[in-house]
């Protein structure tokens, strides 16, 4: 049976084609993911101490940091198992736990979600008044 960690990692490697990047030496247990085109970050899998999370214990915890538009991020820090984020901007990033406190039904929606926000935008051409 595969881990909610591996679940994540072959959602993002199926849907969006994006393999796994270890940017922080000696932590493979860290895999970023990013847009290929801008290389900005979409998510990010660490290993941390419920006690860092502000959770009761001390075993490690997988986590999963993804970005998230700041007016939605406070509703969704009221469920279960999605949390201010980890080491991130907390307006704009949430932690969502991957250890079965969340199912794959919310954790990948939000997964896209993320993607789309991170994903790069064209900006339009100032229009001149004069036209």
């Amino acid at each position: 049976m595969k881990t909610m960690r591996e679940e994540v990692t072959e959602y993002i490697r199926e849907t969006y084609s994006v393999e796994p990047d270890y940017p922080f030496k000696g932590l493979p247990e860290c895999p970023v993911f990013r847009h290929a085109s801008t290389r900005k970050w979409f998510g990010l899998i660490m290993e941390v101490p419920r006690r860092r999370l502000g959770l009761k214990g001390d075993e490690v915890v997988p986590i999963l940091d993804i970005k998230c538009p700041p007016m939605l991020a406070g509703s969704l820090r009221r469920e279960e198992g999605i949390l201010p984020a980890y080491h991130m901007n907390k307006d704009s990033w949430i932690t969502v736990l991957l250890d079965g406190s969340v199912e794959k039904e919310t954790v990948f929606p939000l997964i896209d979600m993320s993607f789309e926000l991170t994903r790069k935008t064209v900006r339009r051409k100032k229009q001149d008044p004069t036209d």
